[in-house]
């Protein structure tokens, strides 16, 4: 597994760092043809890092103004500046809500011009293929796998939001673009902002060292009341209709335990080192079931199993008046753990806390990579980000269908949700239709199918 702390590779001047970087662009275009080799250098000797951004909702605005915010931090850009330079969205309205946030919090810092404001499903070539340094990624988290795979060619640093895709698939097209970004030297951060709190990085360091003995368990949540739904509009087609309500659609959300969950099935992998090697699990819709929640479920429990036989059991949940818990726990031979800041002995006596403070993550993310970036020093979260990502994914393959699922088995032969590199318009068809009342197929565990068959050995 990835290390959760950013690793020294290389350390070299911000104008080194920058040359460099660039070379490796100038080259990604001679091979691929993505990008010319005077706009790949542009950057080259100049203080100042630049970026885009693709999907302008809620989160990615965050992330850019989280990315802007750095520049407060002198320790962090003593002599440059961070300028958000091109941005890029499926929707016009989404994309110009965006640019008004940003550039109200961040005035001379925000250069998006109109001809560096793009729309539709080709906008985040635009972006990409800017005059940048590193982009973020921040779309719906079905089209992450392409748009990541377009970065690592083009010669991009990335920060890409959780999770980084919906289906086997778009795993598996993460990991190959992952391992082109290593040989590039490219800067692959994901957000799993949990890795870049002091709280978590210490009390995990704690119970590696042994805290709480040997690890035999650990329990992760996040139950809520759920989150906003968007209804239909008169004149929308089906797929605006089902992208302005990504949440509650498989192939772009993910489901919720994909969507959310992933933060702290990630906490438990990071802890144990390692990525489940099967699952069981149940699930339904017990109470969201209107005619705009799609096909989600509104709970999952899933009790996962690591090569070393350590359990994860986990819960998410997204139904209102119930009891509501967002954390992770440990549980060793000799004692307990809260992984946000809590260890207890065996007998329930709390024996070290983190106190207050040492969290932030969203921040603290930003602030870790751009303070790497100055000193030219390339880490990379892209694999356990991507696994803890097919750790969601294995977990709803399992509620769906009611049968224990490998994880083997599941990134090899999951179902694919979509064809991300085929959508052009709003016209086109979406990947899956309603019925003749508006409501959409819903998975029934024992009946509903989520692997390819097995492919039959040659004689």
């Amino acid at each position: 597994m990835a290390e959760s702390k950013p690793s020294k590779k290389t350390d070299t001047s911000r104008r080194d760092f920058i040359k460099t970087s660039s070379m490796l662009a100038a080259g990604a275009a001679v091979v691929g043809g993505n990008l010319s080799i005077a706009r790949a250098a542009h950057s080259y000797g100049s203080d100042t890092i630049k970026i885009g951004l693709v999907g302008c909702g809620g989160r990615g605005t965050g992330a850019a103004t989280q990315a802007l915010n750095t520049m407060k931090k002198t320790e962090i850009s003593p002599n440059g500046e961070i300028k958000l330079v091109a941005m890029g969205d499926a929707f016009a309205d989404r994309l110009q809500a965006s640019y008004r946030a940003i550039k109200g919090q961040h005035g001379n810092h925000v250069d998006v011009p109109k001809d560096r404001q793009f729309v539709g499903f080709d906008a985040y070539k635009n972006v990409i293929e800017s005059d940048i340094d590193l982009v973020i990624l921040a779309t719906s988290p079905g089209f992450r796998p392409l748009h990541f795979e377009h970065a690592v060619n083009t010669g991009r640093h990335v920060f890409m939001e959780k999770p980084v895709g919906t289906d086997a698939p778009g795993v598996r097209r993460v990991l190959a673009a992952n391992e082109e970004a290593k040989k590039k030297s490219l800067m692959v951060a994901v957000g799993l902002q949990r890795h870049h709190e002091k709280r978590y990085l210490e009390t995990v360091q704690r119970i590696w060292d042994g805290a709480i003995g040997d690890l035999v368990a650990t329990r992760v949540y996040w139950n809520g009341g759920g989150v906003w739904v968007r209804g239909r509009q008169e004149g929308q087609t089906e797929l605006e209709y089902q992208m302005r309500n990504w949440y509650y659609f498989n192939w772009l959300c993910g489901d919720h335990i994909t969507e959310q969950h992933i933060h702290n099935l990630d906490v438990s992998n990071w802890l144990v080192q390692g990525f489940p090697v099967e699952c069981n699990g149940m699930g339904g819709r017990e109470v969201r079931k209107g005619i705009d929640h799609g096909e989600i479920y509104d709970h999952h429990s899933v009790e996962y199993t690591y090569a070393n036989g350590v359990k994860m059991f986990s819960q998410c949940r997204h139904i209102r008046n119930c009891w509501n818990n967002v954390s992770e726990h440990a549980h060793g031979s000799k004692g307990y753990a809260d992984l946000s800041g809590k260890i207890y002995n065996s007998s329930g006596e709390e024996v070290w806390a983190y106190g207050r403070g040492g969290g932030g993550g969203h921040q603290e993310e930003h602030y870790d990579l751009f303070a790497a970036l100055r000193k030219g020093e390339i880490y990379n979260e892209g694999e356990y980000g991507a696994k803890s990502t097919m750790t969601s994914i294995l977990g709803r393959l399992a509620t769906y269908s009611g049968k224990v699922v490998k994880w083997d088995d599941a990134i090899n032969r999951g179902l694919a949700l979509a064809d991300f590199d085929s959508f052009q318009s709003m016209e086109d068809k979406a990947p899956i239709q309603p019925d003749d009342k508006g409501g959409y197929a819903v998975a029934v565990p024992g009946v509903t199918k989520v692997l390819e068959p097995k492919k039959e050995a040659k004689a």
